[in-house]
This record gives structure tokens, sequence and C-alpha cells, in this order.
């Protein structure tokens, strides 16, 4: 038998890392709570990191094509808010389009700063994390939401409903992860996204048009919150202004604990969705064995490092050298 080498543990944690850290945890939490592996408790959390895994899915695209994206939060607020508001005003029917046309020029307008004019993406998303906020909160005049008529309207089963007793967040995390996956691994777009991350400038000498595939990667961002916030407004039928701040820490810890470099160019939809699960069983794996909640917060900051280091360490090809 072959006996392993350090550059094949290192490949093997590169390639497969997050897989077995998944595994880690799953057997760990198991064994401190027998409660952590029943069918209920997969589904809840399943249910309770669709809103998370949404924004996630998009902001993978970005990430992949050499990008960040930090107003995620503050956009996810926003839709929420306004299909809240607009549900009462022009009806559920009308609201919940007019919600994703008002987030999705929101996505078009970073597109555009991050795409065409060529600006630090970092930047343009760290300003319009702030702009957006104030948008919300001058839209909404510093109030909280809430739909007036909750029993009669059919906008809760987004949040609330369940199909073939699956529940409705849960399904459609899946068929989006599903749609997504596909239009990343098997379609040219998808092979312009990670073209671009991998060397921009090879890519626009090779015919792509980078300007482009950026805009429409900020758009699907965009697409993804506007989905996330429907979930979000459906679920609790009214929320505060403020409801998505500091998520976009969390969905980029689940997009970089899927594999997605920060360097640009790697990264698939389906590990990104392990990243999410991550994320979703140490939160409530730390709660079944009696820690703080506010324990969750020095726990995800403590896996970004990792994830960063270990990024970063097999990029450049030094995952088991002390000074990687």
């Amino acid at each position: 038998m072959a006996k392993l080498t350090k550059q094949d543990i290192g490949k093997l944690l590169a390639k497969q890392g997050i897989l077995i850290a998944f595994a880690l945890f799953i057997i760990g939490f198991t064994i401190a709570n027998p409660k952590f592996l029943t069918l209920d408790n997969f589904e809840n959390v399943v249910r309770s990191s669709a809103i998370l895994g949404v924004m996630a899915l998009g902001v993978t695209f970005v990430v992949i094509s050499g990008n960040l994206d930090l107003s995620v939060g503050s956009m996810m607020s926003f839709s929420t808010i306004v299909v809240l508001d607009l549900h009462d005003k022009l009806g559920p029917t009308l609201a919940i389009p007019a919600m994703f046309a008002m987030t999705l020029c929101l996505g078009a307008l970073i597109g555009i700063l991050v795409g065409y004019l060529k600006l630090n993406s970092l930047i343009v998303t760290l300003g319009m994390l702030s702009a957006i906020h104030g948008l919300t909160l001058t839209y909404s005049g510093g109030k909280n939401m809430d739909i007036a008529d909750k029993e009669g309207t059919w906008f809760s089963i987004f949040g609330q409903g369940n199909i073939l007793g699956i529940q409705t967040p849960i399904l459609i995390f899946i068929a989006l992860a599903a749609l997504l996956g596909i239009i990343l691994a098997k379609t040219p777009f998808g092979r312009k996204v990670y073209a671009v991350g991998g060397n921009g400038t090879a890519a626009t000498f090779s015919g792509i048009r980078r300007a482009r595939v950026v805009f429409l990667c900020y758009i699907m961002s965009a697409l993804c919150v506007a989905t996330a916030g429907l979930i979000q407004a459906s679920r609790s039928m009214g929320s505060q202004n403020t409801v998505g701040q500091g998520l976009e820490l969390e969905v980029l810890a689940a997009v970089i604990l899927g594999g997605a470099s920060l360097l640009g160019g790697s990264g698939t939809i389906f590990k990104t969705v392990i990243g999410v699960l991550i994320l979703g069983f140490i939160q409530n794996g730390l709660l079944l064995v009696g820690l703080d909640f506010s324990v969750q917060y020095v726990v995800t900051w403590i896996i970004i490092i990792l994830a960063v280091w270990l990024d970063i360490a097999a990029k450049r090809g030094k995952l088991m050298s002390p000074i990687a």
C-alpha cells in the first residue's frame, strides 16, 4: 500500500477538505447530543439555513468571477421591507414582481460600477451596504413592516407552506441550487465566469466580454437576494428594517467554506450548499450542547480564518508547509 506524503494530504485537504470537515462536525455533535442527527433536527437546520443558502448561491457566482459582494445583507432588508409594504398596497401578485424589479436594479447598479467602470468590488459593495441601508430606512420611514391581513393572503406559502410534506423554503433552496449548479457547471456562461475569475486579462484576449460577465454575476446575486427577501417576508409576515444586517459576513463565510477562492476562478454550487449546511449545523450543534448563542460568532470567525488560510495556502502549494 502506497504511503501518503504531505503533498498527497495537502491535495486531499485542498480538494475535499470541506467534505471531511462536514463529516467530522456531524460525528462530533452527534456524540455530544444524540438528538443532533435526527430527521426533525436536520429538517429544521436546512429550513433555518435556506435564506442564508439562497443568498450564498448568488454570491458564489460573484466570488468565482474574482469579486466580492458585501451589500447582500442590506439588500435583503430592502427586499423584505419593500415586498411587505407593497403587499398591502398592491396585493401579493403585483408586489412580488415589483420587489424583484427594484432589487435587480440595485444589482445592476453594482454590476455597472464593478463590471463596466472597473471599480474595486470591495469598495463599491461596502459603500452600497450603507447606501441601501439608508434607502431602506428612508423607504420605511424608520418603521418596521407588517402585513395587515395575515390570515387572508396566500403570501405565506413561500415561508410557511409545504409541498408533499417538504417545507417550501427547503424546496426553493434545493431547486435554485440545482438550477444555478447546472448554469455554472454546464453552460458557456458558467465557463466564462470561471475564466474571468481565473485570469481576467487572458479571458478578455480570448474574446470573453469580462464586463458583461461580471455584470450578470451581480444580477444573479441580486436575484437570489430578492428570493431570500421573499422567503423572509413570507415566513414572518412582518419584519424589522434591519433584518439582513450582518448576513453578508455569514454568506461570505459559507461561500469560502464551500471552496470558492477569494482569488477567483474556483468554487462550485454544491460545495457552497455544504458550506451553508456546515454553518447551520455548527450553530445548531452549539445550542444543543448548551453553549451560548454568542459563541457562534467566535466560532464563525475561527472557521473563516481557517478557510481563508486553507484557500491561500492550497493555491500556493504550501498547505502542509510551516511557512504557508
